[in-house]
């Protein structure tokens, strides 16, 4: 499939800690949404930018990380691809992330602009890990992160204990809930058993 006159330049960014011992071909198979998007037959013929100045998509087999720096023209069945290649992302990503894709309208300029249209760029933060509480640790964190950044133009940073504190109750919140509609439906446990698997342990910050 080819994109030339495609209304959107997709820039896709992030970095993916990767489980040990994952290879390049499983790498390549999870990434098979992006790169059979550009009409590529492989990960190392798709992984390249249009931009030559992006580094594109990168797997470093001795830190076990895959770096996103890549654009693509696309249109807006790129989301589909987004939510697969998400999912492929799961079942190997050591701890969760987050990984950011921006659509830039091709087709707006200074006229339409002059003319009051409106853009359809559009921004998107993803967030991938290998279980639900690892995706909500990303979460927090990045939170955490945008609100004390945000807020230290105001305040000392040993001020905001209680901010954080606050963000934490509720992501402990929406945790226990996602626990409880999981376990909805589910035979009951044994006498022996010990409450929750691992896939739903707490974030470690959510106390």
């Amino acid at each position: 499939m080819k994109h030339d006159n495609a209304p959107f330049e997709i820039h896709v960014h992030g970095e993916v800690p990767i489980k040990p011992g994952t290879d390049l071909p499983a790498v390549q198979e999870a990434l098979k949404p992006l790169w059979l998007y550009v009409g590529a037959r492989s990960l190392n013929e798709g992984a390249t930018s249009i931009y030559e100045e992006e580094p594109g998509i990168r797997f470093d087999t001795n830190a076990h990380r895959l770096h996103l720096c890549w654009t693509v023209r696309g249109d807006d069945d790129f989301r589909v691809v987004l939510e697969d290649f998400c999912m492929n992302l799961n079942e190997l990503s050591a701890s969760g992330t987050q990984i950011e894709v921006t659509f830039y309208d091709t087709e707006f300029d200074d006229e339409d602009e002059a003319h009051g249209g409106e853009s359809r760029d559009d921004f998107v933060m993803l967030f991938v890990g290998p279980d639900p509480a690892a995706i909500m640790q990303a979460q927090r964190d990045l939170l955490v992160h945008d609100v004390i950044n945000m807020m230290e133009r105001h305040f000392e940073g040993a001020e905001l204990g209680g901010v954080v504190s606050e963000i934490d109750k509720l992501f402990s919140q929406r945790f226990d809930s996602l626990v409880s509609s999981l376990d909805i439906g589910k035979p009951p446990k044994g006498s022996g058993g010990n409450g929750h698997g691992g896939g739903n342990r707490r974030p470690r910050h959510l106390h």
